[in-house]
């Protein structure tokens, strides 16, 4: 018998590569997907991607969606609203939550350990994969991806709104994981063999916009070897 989980949903590549694996490999029963959105843009945090193309995605996988929305953006507000959140989802007999994270251990970890407050385990169908290899199997089983959003730190203009391909990939800088696990880039998937129908998107402006810190303590030290993040870029997609 399946052990019923739920999933949680960028919109991006590895958040659907994980979704394809995990329904392929049947260990779990997905009962939904679930979203971190701001409720002040209406858009998915960080990615920058309006809800509604995060709802046409799930119309055309085929499983109820879930928005979770905050609105400060700090981690005290996410982790009360999660808990939440997450309690309720056990009240349904889900004491899983699938996660499409691929290699940063101190992310697993605050996962793991908000997760463990409540009584649940993470799933990380991804985890500790070649990066190269993920990106190139992905691509190769069908999967289409738009760069919805680039970190300046390593990506710019030019690559915001590129089309994840082989292509793309093979020329990244060597400082820039294939698949942007360091947050170098993030994307907004629209095709592949989860979809029972394309997502008919339109990439439209380009927007930068400045990072902003609310204090010095913000920025993090960084190596000296690491380039420092300025802003990002983000690419207006619509319907």
């Amino acid at each position: 018998m399946s052990k019923k989980a739920i999933f949680c949903w960028s919109g991006g590549k590895d958040s659907a590569f994980a979704l394809y694996k995990v329904l392929q490999e049947k260990e779990y029963e997905v009962t939904a997907l679930f979203t971190t959105v701001n409720e002040n843009f209406h858009r998915v945090s960080m990615h920058g991607v309006r809800e509604e193309l995060i709802e046409r995605q799930a119309k055309s996988i085929g499983l109820p969606w879930f928005k979770m929305y905050v609105k400060e953006g700090s981690n005290a507000e996410y982790e009360k609203n999660m808990e939440a959140f997450l309690l309720e989802q056990k009240a349904n007999g889900i004491e899983h939550v699938i996660f499409g994270d691929i290699f940063l251990e101190d992310l697993r970890a605050y996962r793991d350990n908000n997760l463990a407050k409540v009584g649940m385990k993470g799933v990380y169908p991804l985890w500790k994969i070649d990066t190269k290899q993920l990106a190139n199997d992905f691509i190769n089983l069908g999967f289409k991806t738009i760069l919805c959003c680039t970190n300046d730190a390593y990506l710019g203009e030019e690559e915001v709104g590129k089309i994840f391909t082989s292509d793309f990939v093979k020329h990244l800088p060597t400082n820039v994981d294939p698949c942007g696990e360091n947050g170098e880039f993030h994307t907004f998937c629209y095709d592949g063999p989860i979809f029972k129908n394309k997502i008919e998107v339109t990439i439209k402006e380009k927007i930068y916009k400045p990072l902003e810190l609310k204090t010095m303590k913000d920025h993090p030290a960084l190596p000296p070897d690491r380039p420092k993040t300025l802003g990002f870029w983000f690419c207006e997609l619509s319907e």
